[in-house]
């Protein structure tokens, strides 16, 4: 009968064991809602998109001087960097765009040429006029911006 008791006995202790160590208060750990972050990414122009840029800004001052009655002698730029400049994500040199660069390039460099026969506004124009070709097939984004380079 003692091994009854003793049995009884383990069985009450191993319970109230159980039920100790189940009910214990248990502290509330509060989870912090997870901070998000928010990574931005900074635009970088290509080396295309800043010499176009560029090309902007020098046809601005172009028209600028061609309305004052002056005469442009000095191509500042480097036009033959359209030909190696890194190109914008998703854009390439195709075929068409390789058509309209070297007649953009003998455009732009003719606007300089003070031994030409033609008007100075209309080689001007012709050089605007052959942006906007080539933009309306490759990129079309700036068309209405180079619109505003042309003299009426």
């Amino acid at each position: 009968m003692a091994s009854f008791y003793n049995n009884r006995f383990l069985v009450v202790f191993l319970l109230v064991v159980i039920l100790v160590s189940s009910c214990k208060n248990e502290e509330k750990v509060e989870v912090q809602p997870k901070k998000e972050t928010v990574e931005y990414e900074i635009y970088r122009p290509s080396e295309m998109a800043n010499f176009m840029n560029a090309m902007y800004a020098y046809n601005v001052q172009l028209k600028q001087q061609i309305i004052k009655g002056e005469t442009p002698v000095v191509m500042s730029l480097d036009l033959m960097k359209m030909h190696s400049a890194e190109m914008s994500n998703g854009h390439g040199r195709t075929p068409v765009w390789n058509s309209f660069v070297n007649v953009f390039i003998e455009a732009q460099q003719s606007v300089a040429d003070t031994l030409s026969n033609v008007e100075l506004k209309a080689r001007y124009n012709d050089a605007i006029n052959n942006c906007l070709a080539c933009h309306k097939t490759e990129c079309t984004g700036p068309i209405p911006k180079i619109k505003k380079l042309l003299i009426q």
